[in-house]
């Protein structure tokens, strides 16, 4: 079970327009897979979403001498230890080793932790909604369109990068036309103060199918969440930047979220990925994980909400939905996996259940050249 050899297939995937959020635009879109490999032939794969030239760099000339020679089966110690030194690089590892281990007992990885709970989960299509064009109101709500023509029943769209008053303008077009039964999620990447914020419930209040109003201010202010919570009509949702448990604490004990939102990426690992969600769950929180980086961590995102009780006692209430990137992104099936009516069936083959697409590993490998 010692690790022999470390493959790193850098990609990259530059947009044909850019597309963004209120934190700026996107022009390209990246993944780093690595492949750990045993003495004994056994692989596992793991992703890991940052600036590919010091990824690159960082990963081969420092994990990659550290992780050969360990033993697999050290997951917990040697994901403790990358962390120190780069935590992104941590949750990667962490997936490929959980990926070994599982193959090595003849299992998958939700069986490897017990079993799963639920056979299906439900995923949300997730859009970025603005464009560098006059139109781009038209373009969101056209993207939002086909996504619901294919089968997805929730969504969520982008506000915070426009005015208030252009943003709500968006917002009414979109509910508009979209049917009553698709359930809509805003999300303002922190954008706004608690004053501005209240002045979405105008716009809640004239529509009932939302899901939740995602970081509308920055997430320190842990009792200006407290007071927009009481005073708006649809729930609260937040954390996809959180890495540790206990920056979750005061927004439970306060009671200013309703709905966690930890990303395994941003985390320690998939084994602290996981303790996230079962801390939410003893807090009586729901948890419906961000996860608009990454298909191969996407792909570890269902497998944990798989092995997550459900969140109520009645049966009308599925688990929470996991984030589904809507936008031209190639790398969402890096692993293959498509959503039918909304829902993910989950592999049940041994490891992962899914092999990568070669073909798309090898027409898109980076060649080191800038790309900004």
């Amino acid at each position: 079970m010692e690790i022999e050899r470390v493959e790193t297939y850098p990609l990259l995937h530059k947009l044909s327009e850019a597309y963004g959020d209120a934190n700026g635009y996107k022009r390209y879109r990246t993944s780093y897979l690595i492949r750990l490999i045993t003495r004994s032939g056994m692989d596992g794969w793991g992703e890991i979403v940052d600036w590919l030239p010091t990824l690159d760099k960082g990963f081969r000339e420092r994990i990659i001498p550290y992780l050969l020679g360990k033993k697999a089966t050290d997951r917990l110690s040697i994901v403790d230890v990358i962390g120190k030194w780069h935590q992104r690089a941590a949750a990667g590892v962490s997936m490929a080793l959980t990926e070994i281990l599982a193959k090595h007992a003849g299992l998958s990885v939700c069986d490897l932790w017990g079993g799963k709970f639920h056979q299906e989960i439900p995923v949300y299509a997730s859009f970025q909604s603005y464009w560098e064009r006059d139109d781009w109101m038209d373009r969101s709500i056209h993207l939002v369109s086909e996504q619901i023509r294919a089968g997805h029943v929730q969504i969520k769209v982008k506000i915070g990068g426009r005015s208030i008053m252009e943003d709500q303008k968006h917002i009414d077009r979109l509910m508009s036309t979209i049917p009553k039964e698709v359930l809509v999620a805003l999300d303002a990447n922190q954008s706004y103060d608690h004053s501005h914020a209240r002045f979405w419930d105008r716009v809640f209040t004239r529509y009932p199918n939302w899901l939740w109003l995602e970081e509308p201010m920055p997430l320190d202010r842990t009792q200006e969440y407290v007071k927009l919570r009481a005073a708006i009509h649809i729930p609260i949702a937040g954390g996809e930047n959180l890495v540790h448990c206990d920056q979750f604490l005061p927004l439970y004990q306060t009671g200013a979220l309703d709905i966690a939102q930890p990303d395994l990426l941003h985390t320690d690992g998939i084994d602290a990925y996981r303790t996230h969600l079962q801390v939410a769950r003893q807090f009586g929180f729901r948890v419906s994980p961000h996860s608009f980086d990454g298909g191969l961590a996407r792909l570890y995102t269902l497998f944990a909400q798989a092995c997550l009780p459900a969140w109520s006692k009645m049966d009308s209430d599925p688990i929470e939905p996991v984030e589904w990137d809507a936008m031209e992104n190639p790398f969402t099936q890096l692993f293959p996996l498509q959503p039918v009516n909304g829902k993910i069936t989950i592999p049940s083959g041994v490891g992962i259940g899914i092999e990568p697409d070669w073909d798309m590993i090898n027409a898109m490998r980076w060649d080191g050249s800038a790309y900004v």
